[in-house]
């Protein structure tokens, strides 16, 4: 019986071995999937990246002067990942209590895309009066792009002036519609 003993460890040993030895086979699954077989997308994420051209509405306030505005700008943006760095020039129009004249401004723009068609931007630059009374600004700001269309898009941005020699402060809201190419 000592010498039955002595040969049942071995095979139950061997056996055990075998089973989990099946056990760890490798399961096999197809890696090619039929072109047939993968969705349509048809909800690409906007391309952020490009030159657009844009008309925009809106209101500047300096001091107890409000005055209405209406422009156009041009501008290129670079997309990486889920970040958007951009240049823009714009030249508007201003109407208001203290007469007319123009303005016009050259901004950087440094965002996150929050969704694959919503921007959310900071904005800094440089904007000056094309006419009386000459005043010259250091703009900050931000504001909200979202995309309403392949190559449309709507925005409202906020800035505000600082002066660089004496002149007041003034705040600039503006809602527009930008074409991408």
């Amino acid at each position: 019986m000592a010498r039955t003993g002595k040969l049942i460890v071995p095979v139950l040993l061997t056996l055990i071995g075998a089973g989990a030895a099946q056990a760890a086979d490798p399961i096999l699954v197809e890696t090619s999937t039929p072109a047939a077989a993968l969705p349509l997308y048809e909800d690409a994420p906007f391309d952020w990246s490009g030159f657009y051209a844009g008309i925009y509405g809106g209101a500047r306030a300096s001091g107890s002067d409000t005055q209405a505005m209406l422009g156009i700008q041009a501008g290129v943006n670079l997309q990486f990942d889920f970040y958007l760095i951009g240049a823009e020039v714009a030249v508007q129009g201003v109407s208001g209590d203290v007469g007319e004249t123009s303005y016009g401004q050259i901004l950087g723009r440094a965002g996150l895309i929050v969704a694959d068609d919503v921007l959310v931007y900071a904005a800094g630059g440089y904007g000056i009066d094309l006419g009386a009374p000459e005043q010259e600004d250091v703009l900050l700001g931000g504001g909200l792009e979202f995309a309403v269309t392949d190559s449309v898009t709507m925005e409202a941005q906020y800035l505000h002036g600082f002066p660089i020699e004496g002149g007041e402060s003034s705040d600039q809201i503006t809602l527009g519609a930008r074409f991408h190419f």
